[in-house]
């Protein structure tokens, strides 16, 4: 059962969305919540020194670093359980260790529900073998992977990444999640995005195109539901992790281009070709696409991308930001019906609102 204060910020979140999306017909919004405490997969933290003591920090929002603005951070009720059963026990374990303790700056964790830990450890200094030493000895006795990181410094003892398994109805997903880069920070939040979306594909068949896909998170699931997914993807990091997770999950009809949605959009239109297309044995006149699925960036989906997003039939789009969404649907809206809304409360007791809408071509 949740609490009042949960019950009123996700009822100010519900009044937001409706009064934002006010002059678009919509259908009934559909709310998922999430948990209270413990939802974030990942946090990051300053290490203050205060004498020989060392402790999690973080800062009052718009404040600068340092007097008032300081919050010790022993336990931290939004981060994940494991990275709060953790945090006492990193801070104990590297208090008597001087090589660790010493210009030891700052910390994140990247947690999964899978049961792995993987620990960035920032430092103002040079890591030399004698950190690695004790940092190896460190991450064995706490079953964690550690990364050490200081200034033009990547230290990575074991590997630089965790295995996630997200379940989506009966089946389970396996997720590669690098350091560094993006991924869903509410895993169980994430889980009802899937399968929401899952739930929207459910029947439309044909062939899907995915722009913007990181690190496949939203393509596996829902190649399920297609004969056929081409996925793009920018940054070079996710798309080798999206090609690992691909072949984890034998997702054997997925493929996968490293374009952004710009270039995407030149090549689908045939202003311009890509080398990369043709390396991949990717002949889009060969696909034939019944949806395109977007989750773009804060910022939405640019004009010239919003023109290609508005040729498909069916269109998913899962969206950070409300006001981009409500921007793109003004143009959406005019030859398509959004059939279904929806809000994720991917942040609880924060004004930061996932959302998501299917289209249909009127």
């Amino acid at each position: 059962m949740s609490s009042p204060a949960y019950r009123k910020q996700l009822d100010d979140k519900k009044a937001y969305i409706r009064n934002l999306f006010q002059g678009l017909t919509t259908p009934e919004l559909e709310v998922f919540e999430s948990p209270e405490e413990h939802y974030r997969m990942r946090a990051e933290f300053r290490i203050w020194h205060e004498g020989d003591e060392i402790f999690y920090a973080m800062f009052e929002p718009g404040k600068k670093a340092g007097g008032a603005s300081l919050i010790r951070c022993d336990q931290f009720a939004p981060a994940y359980v494991a990275i709060n059963a953790l945090m006492p026990k990193l801070i104990a374990a590297v208090d008597g260790k001087p090589v660790l303790k010493n210009r030891w700056y700052a910390v994140e964790f990247l947690s999964t529900l899978s049961g792995e830990m993987l620990v960035s450890m920032i430092y103002h200094k040079k890591l030399d073998e004698e950190w690695q030493a004790a940092a190896e000895q460190l991450q064995t006795e706490l079953d964690i992977v550690i990364i050490g990181r200081s200034r033009g410094q990547k230290l990575v003892l074991s590997r630089d990444f965790v295995t996630e398994k997200l379940a989506v109805g009966n089946q389970q997903f396996v997720y590669r999640q690098i350091e560094g880069s993006f991924t869903q920070p509410n895993a169980r939040v994430c889980e009802k995005m899937l399968a929401w979306a899952c739930d929207c594909a459910e029947g439309l068949g044909g062939d899907m195109l995915e722009l913007y896909c990181g690190n496949g998170n939203f393509t596996l699931p829902l190649a399920t539901r297609f004969d056929r997914v081409l996925a793009t993807e920018v940054s070079k990091t996710s798309v080798n992790a999206a090609l690992w997770n691909i072949e984890a999950n034998s997702s054997n009809n997925v493929a996968i281009v490293r374009l952004s949605a710009e270039e995407f959009t030149e090549a689908y239109t045939g202003n311009r070709e890509f080398r990369r297309l043709q390396e991949q044995g990717v002949v889009l006149a060969d696909y034939r696409f019944s949806t395109i699925f977007v989750d773009p960036p804060r910022a939405g989906v640019d004009d010239e991308t919003l023109k290609l997003v508005a040729q498909f039939d069916n269109v998913i789009y899962i969206s950070c930001n409300p006001e981009t969404l409500r921007s793109n649907l003004d143009m959406l809206a005019q030859t398509h019906e959004i059939c279904r809304m929806a809000l994720f409360d991917q942040f609880p007791f924060t004004h930061h609102i996932e959302s998501g809408v299917l289209l249909k071509k009127r």
